[in-house]
């Protein structure tokens, strides 16, 4: 196990990486203010490892709940369940929630705790690779909105962090492709050398190699714990971590929840602000060959789908938490490793972006034949 450190003062909490992780009461029990435990998972994950992550709260008043899995699902409505369940339970302040799943129980788990009673304290145990290098760390919570994805939450940061390596052995290949693009992400904000390295073991990563699997993981978890502690409220260089993401939940958005996965949008979004990026001289085109290829290698899509219109993407990003008295603000690329938060581009070239980055392949790509 190795164990990180996301420094916030006295809200520091640790980040722990390893195999067989669940059902150990010394990672979680010590993060407890009380003895009232709310564990809250999916269809997918509970079969698999919720007696497992129960068994660590074995001398607790341990309840769990089980909710549909799917990103359609991370609304209010579903949020309500929550709610009902820990008042039934008459769980009280010094509750905690434990989300164990991917990113959408996280961000469902998280943002409940957030405001259940004023905001309880929650432990992340993510079930993913996008989960564990990067949605439970941080304190990001929420939920979508029809008009956004991510509109409605609040920052509420965990007591710790668990990830456990082995549950990547059930997760779906999708959903491991999906994560790796959140993985890339790390090497093209500001880690080169990360990136070179992706590009040397994405056969690995993608193979599941454990050694290669477990490098990914600790460098992305590194990198975002260091941006959290300087930039905790996304006020500066958090935003970097956004990269993809406002061309990324255009798409999610303007397909519907669920239609591709988070992971997938993004690396759309990643090959979009490369391709921007270029056109506005900041990033050579050889880089822009650089990043579509590490994508396409991971399996995943290079290119918005062609049945969002540009006109119809255009409006779907102009609903972003991002946005600054009306302007759009892009996370662009100066060179691999070099991202920047900037609303000094073009607009005619973002325009020529978005009509010539588009595929009827790209689903395909995507791994749904």
């Amino acid at each position: 196990m190795k164990t990180l450190r996301v420094e916030l003062g006295p809200r520091s909490y640790p980040i722990h990486i390893g195999t067989d992780l669940l059902g150990r009461a010394d990672l979680a029990v010590p993060h407890l203010p009380g003895e009232q435990v709310m564990v809250v998972s999916n269809e997918t994950v509970a079969p698999l490892y919720l007696d497992r992550a129960l068994a660590a709260f074995q001398d607790l008043r341990a309840d769990s709940l089980v909710l549909p899995d799917g990103e359609e699902y991370k609304n209010l409505e579903v949020l309500e369940r929550i709610f009902d369940a820990l008042l039934q339970g008459r769980h009280s302040r010094q509750t905690t929630l434990v989300a164990l799943g991917g990113g959408v129980i996280g961000d469902l788990t998280g943002f409940a705790a957030a405001t259940y009673q004023r905001g309880v304290a929650f432990i992340q145990i993510p079930t993913t690779l996008l989960a564990q290098v990067d949605s439970s760390v941080g304190g990001k919570t929420g939920v979508n909105h029809a008009l956004g994805k991510n509109m409605v939450g609040a920052f509420h940061q965990p007591r710790c962090v668990i990830a456990d390596t082995t549950t990547l052995s059930t997760l779906e290949d999708r959903q491991l492709r999906a994560g790796i693009a959140e993985v890339i992400k790390y090497g093209l904000i500001r880690d080169p050398e990360f990136f070179v390295w992706l590009e040397e073991n994405m056969e690995q990563l993608i193979n599941r190699q454990p050694q290669a699997l477990a490098y990914a993981i600790q460098s992305s978890c590194a990198s975002k714990a260091r941006i959290v502690a300087d930039d905790e409220l996304e006020a500066g260089q958090r935003a970097l971590l956004n990269l993809g993401h406002t061309f990324g939940h255009a798409i999610e958005t303007g397909l519907g929840y669920g239609t591709w996965l988070h992971g997938e949008a993004v690396a759309a979004g990643m090959a979009l602000a490369a391709d921007l990026s270029a056109r506005q001289g900041w990033l050579e085109r050889p880089a822009v060959a650089r990043v579509v290829s590490l994508l396409e290698r991971a399996g995943l899509p290079v290119a918005a789908p062609a049945t969002l219109e540009p006109q119809q993407m255009l409006e779907l990003m102009a609903v972003d938490k991002k946005v600054v008295k009306g302007r759009i603000r892009l996370v662009l690329l100066k060179a691999i490793g070099e991202a920047i938060v900037t609303d000094a581009f073009d607009a005619e070239l973002l325009q020529a972006t978005l009509e010539e980055c588009r595929s009827p392949e790209v689903l395909t790509r995507a791994g749904r034949q």
